[in-house]
């Protein structure tokens, strides 16, 4: 399975032997990647489709130096479960520096 950035669709997908798996909407600002939808076809559900998805994507906007904003619950409760992402999160608090 491969995880590809469609920005002409406004979606990243999840694509094996052509065929898309699933998808991840988003709609992207200068500073961020607003995730809105994700939705796996029913007959791949339970086979990790999502979070390979969700991870990929988040990658991606992790190279590009943004951060993300779930508007999704399903990437929202990824996130929640992978605290090793939590710095991508847009509404995360950035801890207080002494000084």
């Amino acid at each position: 399975m491969e995880i590809v950035h469609a920005p002409e669709r406004n979606r990243y997908e999840a694509v094996r032997g052509g065929e898309v798996l699933g998808f991840a909407e988003f709609h992207r600002t200068d500073e961020l990647v607003v995730f809105t939808h994700t939705e796996i076809d029913p007959q791949f559900e339970g086979e990790g489709v999502g979070g390979a998805l969700v991870r990929g994507a988040l990658d991606h906007v992790r190279e590009l130096g943004l951060k993300a904003l779930p508007v999704c619950p399903f990437v929202q409760a990824w996130l929640h479960r992978h605290p090793d992402y939590a710095d991508l999160d847009y509404r995360r608090k950035e801890p207080a520096t002494e000084g």
